[in-house]
């Protein structure tokens, strides 16, 4: 008879706490509605919408002139671009679309398909014919680069060249990827975003983001664009930890294809990202494309955009000197040098694929170069 009585006393118990978990999970995935639907009324979008193939694009179209697309990378929005200045700056000579990537800012992420860097590609692509942009130079800032090198190699003719900041273009075990893998699951998932991630997430939040910009202090106005309750909204959580779980594969699907790329490519990076290590990702990458110029910032970490704006704006003024020239104007006038540079040491593959590339076409100019490296002094 005890024994049948402390049978019933514990199944009563464990009744009681599992009641008790899922009233305390129910009160907060309110509560984490509540905070998402408040922090989406006090920070109402910026930009215009496109919807294509059923998802609704938010992006901001600002300038006239050659066309640049910004692409951001994970756990920010296209905001990023306006606190780093790279969309003012840009639009004084070009017309600057930035897009918040699907799941991201006031972008659909419909869970009928997989979202991956080519499926972003995609997507994107059919958004600017959409709103009539031809022939972009594409920025893509980490796993937004992938998304970049997705529309270079699904459609080359299109892009008319890439600038790739503080990618990830070779797969390796990644730590922060097993992390965030959970709260991309079907229903463990839902339950972590409405309760679990919220919270870790606004404890970790400014210190992800120094992370992001060590050495250098995160700036003033990071937070004042980037807001901190959008980015913790259930919905951009799962964008973050899906792009997190489909970043190795993506730089697996891309790496045996990088010598297919014909535009011209520049790639920056910071020399002390503690993020993605730019000596096995953006030197090695630009290893692999003998004709892309690299530059690496010391003192700078993975949003090197912040630190050299202005090398960035220099290298898509070149890309669209063409379209930016006018009459009696060189690439000299277009894009004047802005900072003291130091030549990076050519390798003899990069050498070797040139020269043969350069012995294929016919071409015995002198201005020919395997490489234009440089780091900034």
């Amino acid at each position: 008879m005890r024994r049948s009585f402390n049978k019933v006393a514990v199944s009563t118990k464990m009744i009681g706490a599992l009641a008790a978990a899922t009233a305390t999970a129910a009160i907060s995935a309110l509560w984490v509605e509540h905070r998402a639907r408040k922090a989406e009324r006090d920070n109402p979008p910026d930009g215009l919408f496109v919807e294509v193939d059923g998802v609704p694009l938010h992006y901001v179209d600002k300038g006239e002139g050659p066309p640049v697309v910004l692409l951001h990378g994970n756990a920010v929005l296209l905001q990023d671009f306006i606190a780093s200045g790279l969309i003012d700056r840009l639009a004084e000579r070009h017309r600057v679309i930035a897009f918040d990537r699907p799941g991201f800012g006031y972008s659909g992420r419909p869970r009928d398909r997989l979202w991956t860097a080519q499926a972003q590609a995609a997507l994107i692509q059919r958004a600017l014919v959409q709103i009539g942009v031809e022939q972009p130079v594409v920025l893509g800032h980490s796993w937004g680069a992938l998304v970049a090198l997705g529309m270079a190699d699904r459609a080359a003719t299109d892009v008319r060249g890439l600038v790739l900041i503080s990618g990830y273009y070779y797969p390796t075990a990644r730590a922060d990827v097993a992390l965030a893998a959970p709260a991309a699951l079907p229903i463990v998932g839902d339950v972590l975003r409405y309760t679990v991630s919220p919270l870790t997430g606004r404890l970790l939040l400014k210190r992800t983001v120094q992370a992001m910009f060590a050495p250098a202090p995160v700036p003033g106005n990071f937070f004042e664009s980037v807001k901190r309750e959008l980015v913790l909204r259930p919905v951009q959580i799962r964008a973050q930890a899906e792009d997190a779980a489909f970043m190795i594969p993506a730089a697996a699907h891309f790496k045996s294809r990088y010598w297919n790329l014909q535009m011209r490519v520049s790639i920056f990076a910071g020399a002390d990202d503690k993020v993605i290590d730019p000596d096995s990702n953006s030197v090695r990458l630009h290893r692999a494309i003998p004709h892309s110029t690299l530059v690496v910032a010391p003192g700078a970490g993975h949003m090197v955009h912040y630190a050299i704006p202005a090398e960035i704006v220099e290298a898509i003024d070149v890309m669209s000197a063409q379209l930016l020239r006018g009459p009696g104007d060189s690439d000299a006038a277009i894009c004047e040098t802005s900072a003291t540079v130091e030549k990076l040491p050519v390798p003899a593959e990069a050498k070797l694929a040139a020269a043969l590339a350069r012995s294929s076409s016919g071409s015995n100019s002198k201005g020919d170069s395997a490489t234009a490296g440089k780091r900034l002094a």
